[in-house]
Order: C-alpha cells, then structure tokens, then sequence
C-alpha cells in the first residue's frame, strides 16, 4: 500500500494511456525511473502479461522497490543504471524493444525524505545530493571546486535564478574562511545574500539547490539522450509517457516531442512519401496537469506536465 508521501502522481492517467497497448498480448515496459516502485506495481497489476523492466540509479530505491515487487516474480526486472541506458536494460530482459516507456522525472519522494541524502533546504545534512551515491562528485565538491563563473553558469541555467552572481559570489567569500558542507551552511549563505525585496517570492536557495542537484547528477543531459533512446527502444504502436516537474525538463520534452511528430516533407508536396512522414504521434496535444482534487492529495502532483507520444510503423 502507498503511503501519501510515496503516491504515484498522475497514476490513473499513466495507467489510461497504456491500456491501448498493453491490454492484449504479451508487453514490456520500461519504467526509467523506478524510484520506490509505485508506477510499477500499478502497471504489472492491471496488466497481467506485462514484463515491466525497472531502472534507477538509486541504489537503496531500488532495493526498495524489488523489495516491494518481489511478489511479482520475473515479470519485474529490476536495473542499476541511468535511464539513457534503456537498450541496455532491455537487453536484461531479453527484449530488444518496449510496449511502453514511462519517465517520471525529477527527485523522488524518498530521496526528499531520507534527510542525510542533502536535497532538502529545509533541514540540516551533508551536501551530497548524488542520487547514486556510488558514484561522481557531491555538491559540495561542486562548492568547492568551481569557480565563480561556473557557479553563476549552472544557478543561470539550472535554477533559472535572476541572483545567480550575489550568491556565487557569497559562496566563493564564505568558502575562503570554511568549507561550505552542510545544507543550513549554505542556505544561511544565501539567505544573507538575498536583497530584503527578494525574501518574500519562496524560499531564497530553493533554485539554488535545484540547480545543485541538477548539476550533480546531470539531469538535463541524461534527460535529453534518454528521450532519443527511448523513441529509438519503442516498438511500432508502443508509447512513451514523460512526467515533468519543472520548465527546464518539459522544455527538453516537449521540443523533441514536437520534432519526432512533425514531418519533414516540404508543404509544397502533394502526397508525402513515407520515408518523409512523422515518425510519432502525440497522443493528445500539449500538455496534461494533475486535478485540484490530486494535488490537495499530493502537493508534488503541482507542478507536474504529463506528455505523451506513440511510435508510428513510418518511424525510421
């Protein structure tokens, strides 16, 4: 059973649009971003001749999740990878395509939950951020290391903060006289240099920690090979389903969704040859959010942009 901190988002609506292609015959899905398993187990007990292919990065999530799953049997297939690597997860399973790719991006409740982990501003622990804690630099190396252009560049492009060079600037000051390795440390540098006009539009380091993250893990571009490799990994008919949480993931999304959806036929001819015609199809237009009624349930079903698109027999 879910608990509300762990609720899928927009789950019923995941569910709605693979039933097209997973309600006859044998399917596999690719579930990219497993985390503690709620989108799987939804899947694989609706769907009962579904083979469902669980990647995270996460150690501890996906122990979590095979833990939850385990019920299932071989029909779950649990991967330590990033999800870029969908053709070499599928490979696991013996599959060289996918019914259905699912992607519910962004950080996961439980990495949110688990304090020690550092993503959250709001309480005090290590500036690690690494959400496969095997491997790769932590924020606070980050903080360390890079200079202050570097750290203007990602606050700029990551977090999409207006004050990116004060709090660059206060963090290469603070870091001269100690390091900068817990989170209360670093929310307090940038609470004290945040103009008094400023402290009134949401927490000062929230962009600043989101731009952290997304540094540390290489989110946008994991995010920007995984959306080609699934379009390449999906079976004509099959379906890939993208949740997003902030403007810089839908961004990626929806540009990539637009292009494989488009033909490249000039307007001028009058019958488009096939090896010129859309690859894909969007399953519906734009973009689906989540209900008032969900979001009084899950505050993260808030900011959620739900996208959809489907595989072509023209697809090259």
């Amino acid at each position: 059973m879910n608990t509300p901190t762990h609720t899928p988002v927009l789950l019923d609506e995941c569910l709605d649009a693979l039933a097209p292609v997973l309600s006859h015959g044998n399917s596999v899905v690719v579930d990219g971003t497993l985390g503690l398993g709620g989108h799987s187990e939804a899947i694989l007990t609706r769907f009962a001749n579904t083979t469902v292919v669980g990647i995270d990065r996460d150690t501890s999530a996906l122990r979590r999740a095979s833990e939850r799953l385990a019920g299932f049997g071989p029909r779950f297939i649990g991967v330590h990878t990033t999800y870029d690597h969908i053709t070499e997860a599928l490979a696991t399973s013996r599959h060289t395509s996918a019914n259905a790719i699912l992607l519910d991006l962004g950080i996961s409740s439980m990495q949110i939950d688990e304090r020690e982990r550092g993503f959250a501003y709001a309480v005090d622990a290590p500036l690690d951020m690494r959400m496969d804690q095997t491997t790769g630099q932590t924020a606070a190396d980050i903080l360390r290391e890079y200079d202050e252009a570097e750290l203007i560049r990602i606050f700029r492009e990551f977090g999409e903060e207006k004050l990116a060079p004060r709090y660059a600037r206060a963090i290469v000051s603070e870091r001269r006289e100690r390091p900068i390795t817990r989170s209360e440390h670093l929310v307090r540098i940038v609470n004290d240099a945040t103009p008094y006009a400023f402290k009134n539009s949401g927490h000062p380091a929230k962009r600043v920690f989101q731009a952290l993250r997304i540094e540390v893990n290489g989110e946008l571009s994991i995010l920007r090979i995984a959306i080609e490799n699934a379009l390449s990994a999906l079976a004509v008919g099959g379906r890939l389903l993208v949740l997003s949480y902030h403007s810089l993931e839908d961004r990626i999304v929806k540009i990539a969704f637009a292009a494989a959806s488009t033909s490249t036929a000039p307007h001028s001819l009058p019958v488009v040859p096939a090896s010129l015609r859309a690859g894909y199809r969007l399953v519906f237009s734009g973009a689906r959010i989540a209900s008032t009624a969900e979001i009084s349930r899950n505050s993260r079903a808030a900011s959620v942009k739900f996208r959809a698109i489907e595989r072509l027999d023209t697809a090259a």
